[in-house]
């Protein structure tokens, strides 16, 4: 099962369409070439690839797998992907380092009882903006920090339209996670401030248009420290550890 969102846009991944443990997993065709935004837990992997064969003709190269943050739920299965595909795992640098060594803790996990498998980064992103060119697009690369040190936000114009692939908007923000609250209210404010008209969440779907979009971040930059919104508990790093999904 797939979600078309637009034209060559889908989800393919997600509550709903695969493992109910994976946050949503998007994919983006630019021309002749295709971008999977995350990757999912990995369990439920032949689902996934179906979904994706069925969006992308055999002529489209799956060039990239860009990594929204180390979590598990969202680069579990991101080997599996890159095996099948040959694709290259796009990533930013103080991310990577976790999903290199296969930090438990940091990557959530423990939190789904299993043992994150080290997998390596093919592009390590830097500083705060970067530049991907795909098919016949560039896709920008915005360094969010908060949710996790290396947490990255990609954008890209499709039919004149900004869409803000913007995994994990929500947080939820804890210490074994080194989460930070200052970054992620500061980055909240800048994804708020790039007017974009389709947001594609990571546990929230699809938002549209541009006023919920902006509406809904600015949600989460208000809320109050400690409540449950949604199931998720957001947590400040300097509290006791709550429950909820990463």
């Amino acid at each position: 099962m797939v979600t078309k969102i637009r034209d060559n846009l889908w989800q393919v991944g997600g509550r709903g369409l695969t493992d109910p443990a994976d946050a949503a997993i998007y994919l983006a065709r630019f021309g002749g070439k295709a971008a999977l935004i995350d990757a999912g837990t990995g369990r439920d992997h032949p689902q996934v690839k179906k979904n994706i064969d069925k969006c992308l003709q055999p002529n489209v190269q799956l060039e990239y797998l860009l990594l929204t943050h180390c979590h598990f739920d969202h680069t579990g299965g991101a080997q599996a992907v890159r095996d099948d595909y040959g694709c290259r795992i796009v990533a930013h640098e103080l991310d990577a380092i976790y999903m290199e060594s296969g930090d438990n803790r940091v990557t959530g996990a423990v939190q789904y009882g299993t043992i994150f498998e080290p997998f390596s980064i093919d592009i390590k992103l830097q500083g705060r903006e970067s530049i991907l060119a795909v098919g016949d697009s560039n896709v920008t690369a915005m360094h969010c920090p908060g949710h996790s040190p290396g947490s990255v936000a990609y954008t890209v114009r499709m039919d004149d339209r900004l869409i803000l692939f913007g995994q994990d908007i929500s947080g939820p923000l804890h210490s074994d996670l080194l989460s930070d609250e200052k970054q992620y209210l500061a980055s909240l404010g800048r994804l708020a401030d790039l007017e974009a008209d389709i947001l594609l969440e990571g546990h929230f779907g699809v938002i549209e248009p541009k006023e919920e979009v902006r509406e809904f971040i600015n949600y989460w930059r208000s809320s109050t420290r400690g409540n449950s919104i949604y199931g998720i508990l957001y947590v400040s790093p300097s509290e006791a550890p709550g429950r909820g999904g990463y």
